[in-house]
């Protein structure tokens, strides 16, 4: 490569590179305004970030492209936080529990989190992406849950991905209902509370040779019948 080419390829790099610093600017900016006022105007976000009028539309083209990143990055911070950790336990409540506290300990320090939960819905662009992001992480829910069924930590029987769906709507209504609230109560009292609710929703027997000798009944009774 000649002196000229590597130089143009640098360049390249280093504007890239502030390009990219420039959106996440504009990105942070738009969180905190939306944080702050439940609305997004793109000239408040320039503002903010200390930018032209018309250069968040460079990088995120419209109004409801900027408002879908500001959702997205959320969102992916929270499957980072919760819905792709793989919590350690034996057991379905030992994973379960940790997840739900760390949902709830993951929204409470969210200050955008109320408008991302409640405050969407009417954007197209970010209800696609919002709905996307939910199937994956219904699908990983259900996932523990089927887990918990083998293991004969709960009831064998119900459907693992309605279940996992019924669950994740509860918490995510529970949290915004409690972040909503004034005065605020305490994170760790609504994180019991929405375990207590988590453990009902699925049946979930506290003794866990229950389940298991249920369901090892049933095995037993079917292959007699058999």
């Amino acid at each position: 490569m000649s002196s000229a080419a590597k130089h143009d390829a640098a360049s390249a790099l280093m504007l890239s590179a502030r390009g990219e610093q420039s959106r996440q600017r504009i990105l942070r900016a738009a969180t905190e305004v939306l944080a702050e006022t439940g609305e997004l105007e793109v000239a408040t976000v320039a503002s903010r970030a200390n930018v032209s009028d018309g250069l968040p539309y460079r990088y995120f083209a419209t109004r409801s492209g900027l408002l879908a990143a500001v959702a997205d990055d959320f969102q992916q911070r929270l499957a980072e936080a919760v819905v792709y950790r793989d919590f350690a336990g034996a057991t379905w409540q030992q994973r379960e529990q940790q997840c739900v506290f760390a949902w709830v300990r993951f929204l409470f320090s969210e200050p955008v989190a109320p408008v991302m939960l409640v405050g969407l819905g009417g954007d197209a662009t970010v209800s696609a992406s919002w709905q996307q992001r939910l199937s994956r992480a219904v699908e990983m829910g259900a996932r523990n849950i089927a887990r918990g069924q083998r293991d004969g930590d709960l009831p064998a029987g119900a459907d693992p991905t309605i279940l996992a769906a019924a669950v994740l709507g509860g918490v995510q209504a529970g949290v915004a209902a409690a972040l909503a609230s004034k005065p605020q109560p305490d994170q760790a009292q609504v994180a019991r509370s929405l375990w207590h609710f988590v453990r009902g929703a699925v049946e979930y027997v506290e003794a866990r040779g229950s389940a298991r000798e249920q369901n090892k009944a049933t095995k037993q009774r079917g292959d007699a019948d058999h």
